[in-house]
């Protein structure tokens, strides 16, 4: 039987894992600095500004933190003039203590989990960070030339905060979050997604493979318009593929050659919870996806744990169980 380690490995790669990969038990994650520096979440319902000057606020009962953008907050508010209006944080300037994060990871068993790290607001999230959605999809539009300019530059900050991490800490794992779709749809057409995000993510995890780190993408939404481009730019494994995607079909296209990561609502994480409700949809999405192959159970958060108490432990039992029914390990 394979380390939850080695199995995600071999699920990504897919190269024979002997069971599903179970939820998040593969990775051992840590916040690092510039993380803390720019999303340390606020007390509940209570607004603070990050480094680039977005308002932010944590919702109750809402995985992530949000951007308020109103005429008043948004931090451009015309793209032309996007210089005159942002600051890019310089992350040197910081003083940023990685002690925390080092210890944390010399605890880990290397052989069973992999250390990792979340990088959130990736390219268009950062965007609508800055200018909302509304006008993020407008100005891709109607002011290609200096969206383009503004993409290089945050493109830029994003490698490197990757490099801050890696230099520091020596992660073997990066998690990536760029949401580029709602529930339904991309937030824009596919050949759009192509000019303005598919080059420069490229660009994003070449860095990362250069520096012998590994990486998922992150993206909580339908995608499945441009899964065939993701695995072509080197995402071997999509986490968040939530089930409005058609999975199916994903998997007949795919062949493998990205790893199919989510596929349970994470709508099942609430208040009033039910083990019942959390194992029926575990093991409903086992029976789905996993006999296809190129698929491993997971509610679709950007990270490991539920909002509320509980919810994951009985997933994970759930899926385990599948396992040892299914493959004879759990």
């Amino acid at each position: 039987m394979f380390t939850p380690k080695e199995n995600f490995l071999r699920a990504q790669n897919n190269d024979k894992p002997d069971r599903l990969v179970n939820d998040y038990e593969a990775f051992a994650v840590c916040l690092d600095p510039i993380y803390v520096l720019d999303r340390i979440s606020p007390i509940p319902g209570e607004s603070i500004r990050d480094t680039f000057g977005t308002t932010v606020v944590q919702p109750e009962g809402h995985a992530g933190l949000m951007p308020i953008i109103n005429d008043e907050l948004k931090v451009i508010k015309d793209v032309t003039r996007w210089k005159d209006q942002l600051k890019v944080p310089d992350y040197n300037s910081y003083d940023l203590d990685w002690t925390e994060i080092n210890d944390f990871f010399k605890t880990v068993d290397k052989n069973e989990q992999l250390t990792s790290v979340i990088v959130t607001c990736g390219l268009f999230e950062k965007l609508h960070f800055l200018m909302g959605v509304e006008d993020t999809l407008v100005n891709l539009l109607v002011e290609p030339e200096a969206m383009h300019d503004l993409l290089d530059v945050l493109l830029e900050n994003r490698i490197e905060h990757i490099k801050q991490i890696i230099d520091n800490c020596s992660p073997e794992m990066v998690i990536y979050h760029d949401d580029w779709g709602t529930k339904r749809s991309l937030y824009m057409a596919p050949d759009l997604w192509r000019e303005f995000f598919k080059d420069r993510s490229r660009k994003i995890y070449d860095f990362i493979s250069s520096r012998d780190v590994c990486f998922i993408h992150h993206s909580d939404s339908f995608c499945q318009p441009i899964a065939k481009d993701m695995a072509e730019i080197g995402i071997k494994c999509w986490q968040g593929v939530i089930p409005d995607n058609d999975i199916p079909a994903m998997q007949k296209e795919l062949k493998g050659s990205m790893l199919l990561m989510g596929g349970i609502n994470s709508a099942i994480d609430k208040s009033n919870w039910s083990e019942e409700e959390v194992r029926r949809e575990a093991r409903n999405a086992c029976e789905a996806y996993g006999p296809a192959g190129g698929f491993a159970p997971c509610l679709t958060y950007g990270g490991p744990g539920s909002i509320y108490p509980g919810v994951d432990e009985i997933l994970r039992d759930e899926i385990s169980k599948y396992n040892v029914d299914t493959y004879g390990a759990g």
